[in-house]
């Protein structure tokens, strides 16, 4: 078996992140809230037009923070779809949700929003649509079913910063999104996230919870003389170092972008009809969707073709992977009343789909080789 010639992912320098980092070292502030913080949060604000960008350690955390916001209850419910990563669900199980799942639609494999109305109860707190792939759901009908029961909508917006859903951007919809900024992510600085909040009543709370439970920010600022433990929280602050390899990588927005744009729609060309042939559907985006390149995925005819394709790729030095596995058949979705059958659609394309190497720094000469192997597999 060869070793792998093409890893799946690989994380790639940008621009500045070594002088970013050796410039919050000779500030003397590494800890959170630095300066590099404070622009990366900026930067945000100023281009997306959140309310409060604030940066965490990672996605998760952010989830976190805005399952504490939610003040769940013994009881309470919140819907996410099945087919994601277990921090979409963890976070809110954490702090006391009883997790209800939704299944997914078969073309961009999001919460399904023609299920949506029937998983709601009265002990239904929050809907958490997670834009897959950064293929954005269906925001229209997902926030007027929310509005409709008062419902809060928090996305999970790991995959897709960036992106727009009817000319408006991700994460703009809901009363919160979150970020990861993990090396997998189109941006990144190893660890890291953020909360978004798009209603200005949870910021002052949001400040404190991310500050360990104490009203720090707000001293800093001097709003106040002295700071003291004001709520429930944690430390939820990356470093400033971090922040500022992250900010390197967001002035470079735009060739990032561009360059995915060509590496996402290479494979699209030059695998359209190998795919049309053999059964093998490639990703959908809607048109009035615009994504931001994050990943490319194939959905093959079967389990076992899914598997000989992953097998056959390591054989030639190319690392595939297949992605989520339903979360309402885990061990813990199954305390949640999980059960086969319960969400088949994303029980299906589980077993089905694989993701193809895809990072910033993905050269033609790579991509050429691999998309070589795939035309060769049959």
């Amino acid at each position: 078996m060869a070793a792998h010639k093409v890893p799946f992912n690989k994380p790639c320098f940008e621009g500045k992140e070594l002088v970013y980092i050796a410039e919050a070292i000779s500030r003397g502030h590494i800890s959170g809230d630095g300066s590099f913080t404070k622009k990366c949060a900026a930067f945000f604000e100023a281009e997306l037009g959140c309310s409060k960008a604030l940066l965490t350690t990672s996605c998760t955390h952010a989830l976190e923070i805005a399952a504490l916001l939610l003040g769940l209850q013994p009881g309470d419910e919140v819907i996410v779809p099945s087919f994601t990563f277990v921090s979409t669900a963890n976070a809110f199980a954490l702090h006391g949700a009883k997790i209800v799942f939704a299944d997914i639609r078969p073309d961009t494999l999001n919460m399904d929003e023609t299920q949506l109305e029937e998983l709601i109860t009265p002990r239904t707190k929050a809907i958490v649509p997670v834009h897959y792939a950064g293929v954005g759901c269906e925001m229209d009908a997902i926030m007027e079913i929310a509005d409709r029961h008062n419902l809060l909508v928090i996305e999970d917006n790991a995959h897709g910063l960036f992106g727009k859903y009817k000319d408006q951007y991700l994460g703009s919809f809901g009363q919160m999104s979150t970020l990861s900024f993990h090396e997998t992510k189109n941006f990144t600085c190893g660890e890291g996230g953020a909360l978004f909040l798009n209603d200005p009543s949870y910021i002052q709370r949001a400040e404190i919870i991310r500050e360990k439970g104490t009203n720090r920010s707000q001293f800093f600022r001097g709003e106040v003389d002295k700071y003291t433990w004001r709520d429930i929280g944690s430390s939820y602050l990356p470093s400033d170092m971090l922040a500022g390899f992250l900010y390197a990588q967001l002035q470079e927005r735009q060739h990032i972008t561009e360059h995915r744009s060509k590496i996402w729609n290479r494979y699209h060309t030059g695998l359209k009809e190998w795919a049309s042939q053999r059964g093998v559907h490639l990703p959908h985006v809607p048109g009035h969707c615009e994504q931001p390149f994050h990943m490319f995925y194939m959905i093959t005819p079967s389990l076992q073709a899914r598997q000989a394709f992953i097998e056959f790729m390591r054989s030639e030095g190319i690392h595939c992977v297949f992605h989520y596995l339903p979360l309402h058949l885990s061990d813990m979705g199954l305390q949640y009343g999980g059960r086969e059958g319960l969400c088949p659609v994303c029980e299906d394309i589980s077993d089905r789909l694989v993701r193809l190497p895809f990072y910033n720094k993905l050269s033609n000469e790579e991509q050429d080789y691999i998309i070589e192997k795939i035309l060769s597999f049959s």
